[in-house]
């Protein structure tokens, strides 16, 4: 009974400290970053009164995502440095409760938040980061007609299963033309037919491909090719449709995001911009509980003043972090290194420095 009371008050403890950095945190990017951008809108466009609080109010998924992990750490090193520097720390101890008992409450907290996190950023962020771009784009800068835009993929899916996919390396707005194309047609799953061609123009409210090649498929084989000058495109969906109907990768579910890769891919299409996206759709949640395991045992010090140290502490331990996560995501996306190592490299150092601090501290 004794353990449930200590387990409670440790996380209850932690709780309130992780709440109050989210907001901590929080603040400093929308100051530094948000209102920045909404008071830009407001000034070059005159973007409306509703416009700015759907603008404000759909960025906070997109930055809170990013405090959890900093909140975490200074919810560790906060708490757990504030129970060491009133003794209650040495008080627990000398009862017999053992320095992994201690921690389990933070651990257990940590752990819950990056679960969240993934769950928070994989249907939550995309679909604010979406709706932000929209009101970005067609309610304050009033983007009606069609930008230019590379990669474009549209998918025609019945009953759960794809029945074509159509890819275009570029759509370029002048002359409403799409560039490098490749659709593929599919039966019950099993790709049957492939039209490739040069490029394709939107005339007469309909596609028509220019300089191209047909190419029917079975048993994963091509058996009859033929060539073609001009072909109709069989999609209905206008320029302004299509690149309304595209998504940035930030608005994209981690889903989406492999399937865009599957598909760029098979296009021979480097995908490591993509790739590194998808990646830290994980990395960055996790590093909530990797940061509790540095945090507690860095937070367990007999220091008086350990709240100002503690705060010192996560801003210094957070600068690396984050430096490293630059640093490895710039390397991901050069294509040097593969783009799950350098990604998830930060977090590899960080889970071997927590359990090498874990270990020192339990001796």
């Amino acid at each position: 009974m004794r353990i449930r009371i200590l387990d409670k008050y440790i996380f209850k403890e932690v709780f309130k400290t992780f709440i109050f950095g989210i907001c901590a945190f929080s603040a400093v990017f929308i100051g530094s970053g948000t209102l920045f951008r909404i008071a830009q809108y407001i000034t070059e466009y005159g973007a409306s009164v509703t416009s700015v609080i759907k603008i404000f109010v759909l960025s906070l998924p997109g930055v809170v995502i990013w405090t959890f992990p900093m909140s975490m750490l200074l919810a560790s090193l906060l708490t757990i440095g504030r129970l060491s520097g009133n003794s209650e720390i040495t008080a627990m101890k000398s009862c017999g409760i053992s320095f992994y008992r201690i921690a389990t409450p933070a651990i257990v907290l940590g752990a819950f938040v990056s679960v969240f996190a993934v769950g928070f950023n994989e249907y939550v962020v995309p679909w604010s980061n979406e709706a932000y771009s929209n009101v970005l784009e067609y309610e304050i800068k009033g983007n009606l007609s069609p930008q230019s835009q590379e990669h474009i993929i549209i998918k025609e899916i019945k009953q759960g299963k794809i029945e074509k996919l159509v890819y275009a390396r570029q759509f370029v707005a002048e002359s409403n033309t799409m560039e490098g194309i490749a659709m593929q047609s599919f039966e019950q799953g099993e790709l049957k037919h492939v039209e490739n061609a040069e490029y394709a123009e939107w005339k007469d409210n309909m596609w028509t491909m220019h300089n191209g090649m047909i190419y029917d498929v079975a048993d994963g084989k091509s058996q009859h090719t033929m060539r073609f000058d001009t072909q109709v495109l069989p999609i209905n969906e206008s320029p302004r449709q299509i690149v309304q109907s595209q998504k940035k990768p930030e608005e994209m579910t981690m889903k989406e995001l492999s399937e865009q890769i599957g598909i760029m891919k098979s296009q021979y299409v480097n995908t490591s911009k993509l790739e590194t996206e998808l990646h830290q759709r994980m990395t960055i949640p996790m590093a909530s509980l990797i940061f509790t395991l540095v945090g507690v045992p860095l937070g367990m010090q007999p220091n008086r003043n350990s709240s100002s140290m503690g705060f010192v502490m996560s801003i210094i331990i957070i600068f690396i972090y984050y430096s490293l996560m630059t640093m490895a995501g710039a390397i991901a996306q050069g294509g040097m290194v593969n783009p799950m190592l350098a990604v998830w490299l930060p977090n590899i150092v960080g889970l071997l420095a927590g359990g090498y601090l874990m270990r020192r501290m339990a001796k």
